[in-house]
């Protein structure tokens, strides 16, 4: 059961590397990135949006990935999944790979060609800080369904992107992003027999994750709350760049104020306020949304029963969609990630608002899943 991991000095507990920490099915380990114009949506090349994702789920013995693109009319996605192995530095999973050129600062990532027509060969390098966030732990009854560690960094790309016969060069002056680690135990793979959380029928899920790159530093906020507004986890954090020296400065508690297109979910724009020590606020932040961007959409984040992250789908095997976002079946209620423009203090900046608002929420008045 040894592995070429096992040959680095790196082990956390007394086990080969192929075991980890904790035999919960659901332990996983999982890189993101995101694409968007540096500069807001202006043109036919700007209104691009694009996320790729690699995991690995060792107590499933499976790896998989997925990249979805939108521009423009345009949306498709590639995914592969295959057994783990034991090599778990191999981060690709068929066209799919990441390549660390430099921990915590530069990261490659390749798509090769295939037959739904996404290419990617683009290094990716941080602007701000690798910050690590708040830990993400909590229960559903007695059963422990996040326990989870993330750090996250924004910065821009450098390659070419190709989708069908259109090819694109991204330059960081252009093109940025953020990116994130993350690893530990949430829920993946096939469904499993609820028990008594069947009961827990009035239960939601709220979700702000806002990392926005300004001239001279980032700020990463995460918020998620019971249907109640009670918190689940909050993380808000001024980071800075890179070699800068300068630690995180934590903004206090986030508090929100979403506006939503008149009978949707959808967000049109946002309010962020930030509460330090006594109630002193220390930033506030508008949010106007510019281009929607439906993560759900074949990547395995949930709505496809056949295709979840960390399910079984044979030794290798390589899938594609192409739904364009005028099809009557493309829709980006659930959980979205929104290309938006951030001010704040009169500097301007750009980045992702990823939203749920799924279930109840008292206080934007949601009473039920419609």
């Amino acid at each position: 059961m040894l592995s070429p991991l096992d040959d680095y000095p790196i082990h956390q507990i007394s086990e080969p590397m192929r075991f980890v920490g904790t035999s919960d099915r659901n332990f996983y380990d999982r890189y993101y990135f995101n694409i968007h114009g540096a500069g807001g949506v202006h043109g036919t090349e700007d209104e691009l949006f694009a996320v790729i994702g690699v995991g690995q789920y060792p107590n499933l013995s499976v790896a998989d990935a997925f990249t979805s693109v939108l521009w423009g009319g345009d949306h498709r996605v590639v995914r592969a999944s295959r057994t783990l192995g034991a090599d778990r530095m191999d981060a690709s999973v068929g066209p799919i790979r990441v390549e660390v050129l430099k921990g915590l600062e530069q990261v490659r990532v390749i798509v090769e060609p295939n037959e739904w027509g996404i290419e990617l060969d683009a290094v990716y390098d941080g602007f701000s800080e690798a910050h690590l966030e708040a830990r993400h732990f909590d229960r559903q009854f007695t059963r422990v369904t996040f326990d989870s560690t993330r750090f996250a960094q924004v910065g821009s790309w450098t390659g070419t992107l190709k989708l069908g016969d259109r090819e694109l060069e991204l330059t960081p002056d252009r093109f940025w992003g953020s990116r994130d680690r993350s690893w530990g135990v949430r829920p993946v793979g096939e469904s499993e027999p609820p028990g008594i959380r069947a009961t827990d029928t009035g239960s939601g899920f709220f979700w702000i994750y806002a990392p926005v790159r300004f001239e001279d530093h980032a700020v990463v906020t995460i918020i998620q709350e019971r249907p109640n507004g009670e918190r689940i986890m909050q993380d808000a954090h001024r980071v800075f760049p890179l070699g800068s020296g300068r630690e995180p400065e934590w903004l206090g508690r986030p508090e929100h104020v979403l506006r939503f297109a008149p009978g949707t979910r959808t967000v049109t724009g946002a309010t962020l306020s930030y509460y330090g020590a006594h109630g002193r606020k220390t930033a506030e932040i508008e949010v106007e949304t510019q281009l929607a961007f439906p993560l759900l959409l074949g990547s395995g984040y949930g709505l496809e029963p056949d295709w979840k992250h960390g399910m079984y789908q044979g030794e290798l095997v390589v899938q594609g969609q192409d739904i364009p976002p005028a099809d009557p079946s493309y829709s980006n209620w659930g959980l979205t990630e929104y290309a938006a423009k951030f001010t704040s203090g009169g500097q301007v900046g750009y980045g992702m608002f990823e939203n749920a608002v799924m279930g109840p929420h008292e206080q934007y008045g949601f009473t039920g899943w419609d």
